[in-house]
């Protein structure tokens, strides 16, 4: 399918910049069927949903993935930090810019006297850096910083701001796995999902390590040519029995995100019957138009790049047409777009 069909315009100024108090986002619900949109808030969520609804979040945390160093020569380098490579966490796969100051060989001096050696760089840009002492949890929180994707615009090697790192994490976040945030979990607040509750709507976990992969920019012409990174998924025993018990008794299942969406329908392909228990699996599942959704009924999500892979998925589930035009709509009624903007429920 050609990925200009994905296009869309988006004025500067509809790019959120700046986080806004949890709960407070504008709503725009589409029915995915008809193309009927309502203009409603996020708080309204619980009355939006059904009694007997199960919800399912991305559980994962993000990690201060990104790194800020000065090479040999005292200019700044940016390591962003994809995965470690060993337990000990001395060795890691990451990215680098400018690249031309991360050549192999390199080394680079970050806070702390943290020093790192770049051992190898592959043909798709990323590189092994090995560190000088493990990078714990606990130093990688000092000297890291959030990983607010690029159109979020932050001075290059300032400080985090308090205020970004606790918006980009969601109220549920568990172990920092996540290079990038599951960001359709950030509008909730404890109030809302105690609402949800209390209405009847049963919650459920899983998580998937968000990887870099999801939001890298499709720059083929086709979609057939564009291929996701595998990102692992973790669907925990009672997850999978919540998601049985609502199937049996007829009840929705509303993804929170396009990552609870991949991992929900992954899970429907594997090919061999899993076993009962926590199931673990990895997937680069690509959704575009045309795919048969086996798990999902309600789709929570944020308004999605131009051209994404995440603009794809959404429209697979509600049709190309009828999210252009909501999108068109959000556009002039000033909705905000991207992760800290306005969320979208298409049910």
């Amino acid at each position: 399918m050609r990925v200009d069909l994905f296009d869309y315009d988006l004025p500067a100024a509809r790019i959120a910049q700046e986080a806004r108090p949890r709960g407070t986002s504008r709503l725009l619900v589409l029915d995915r069927r008809s193309g009927a949109v309502a203009h409603r808030r996020f708080a309204d969520l619980p009355e939006l949903l059904r009694e007997g609804d199960l919800l399912v979040r991305n559980d994962v945390a993000v990690r201060p993935a990104r790194l800020y160093g000065r090479d040999a020569a005292n200019r700044m380098v940016e390591i962003f930090l994809l995965s470690a490579k060993d337990a000990e966490r001395r060795s890691w796969t990451a990215l680098a810019k400018p690249g031309r100051r991360a050549k192999a060989g390199s080394r680079i001096v970050f806070d702390e006297g943290l020093s790192g050696e770049i051992s190898e760089v592959r043909a798709d840009g990323s590189r092994d850096i090995r560190f000088d002492r493990p990078l714990d949890a606990a130093l990688l929180d000092r000297i890291g910083r959030t990983p607010l994707p690029p159109y979020i615009r932050r001075e290059a090697g300032a400080p985090d701001r308090a205020e970004d790192r606790a918006a980009y994490q969601t109220v549920f976040a568990r172990e920092p796995l996540a290079v990038a945030a599951p960001t359709a979990g950030l509008h909730f607040t404890d109030e809302i999902l105690d609402a949800l509750r209390a209405r009847g709507i049963e919650i459920a976990d899983l998580t998937l390590a968000v990887g870099i992969g999801t939001f890298k920019p499709v720059t083929v012409d086709d979609t057939d040519a564009h291929a996701l990174s595998p990102e692992d998924v973790r669907i925990p025993s009672a997850a999978r029995e919540a998601i049985v018990r609502a199937r049996r008794e007829g009840r929705r299942v509303v993804a929170v995100g396009t990552t609870v969406a991949r991992s929900l329908e992954a899970a429907e392909r594997l090919p061999d019957p899993p076993a009962p228990g926590d199931l673990q699996f990895t997937t680069d599942l690509f959704i575009t138009p045309g795919f048969e959704f086996r798990a999902i009924d309600a789709l929570l999500t944020n308004f999605h790049l131009p051209r994404s892979s995440l603009l794809m998925l959404v429209s697979a589930f509600a049709g190309r047409e009828r999210v252009l035009a909501a999108y068109a709509e959000a556009v002039c009624e000033g909705y905000l777009f991207y992760s800290f903007g306005d969320a979208m429920l298409i049910a």
